[in-house]
């Protein structure tokens, strides 16, 4: 096989393997909880979930909730005709203070044990 269609069967096997890799929605959260327990994500000052250290389905999680995450701060921001970076910072905050002993958030850019 020529390196041409090589690269080109690689990339496309490569292609089709994406969307294994996504979870849904649902997914993500059934998986959240656990994933923040065994330290492979945590909550970030920015509203959104940041990859403390890879693993699992950990990037793949932290994608699904933020994307959820960030549709549901623009419609807040809307409704309020406030900016989305406000209800983001709100959020964050909340979320922060809500994260149990034990579990990780960022704060001054680096992943600290709540």
């Amino acid at each position: 096989m020529t390196l041409f269609k090589y690269a080109t069967t690689l990339l496309v096997a490569m292609m089709l393997a994406l969307p294994v890799l996504a979870l849904s929605l649902d997914e993500a959260k059934n998986r959240l909880e656990s994933a923040k327990s065994e330290g492979q994500v945590g909550e970030m000052p920015t509203g959104y979930l940041g990859v403390v250290s890879g693993g699992g389905d950990a990037e793949a999680i932290a994608e699904a909730i933020n994307e959820a995450r960030r549709a549901e701060y623009a419609r807040i921001a809307e409704k309020h005709n406030i900016p989305v970076t406000q209800v983001e910072a709100v959020a964050g905050k909340k979320a922060m203070e809500k994260t149990p002993s034990g579990q990780y958030i960022q704060a001054n850019g680096r992943w600290v044990r709540k």
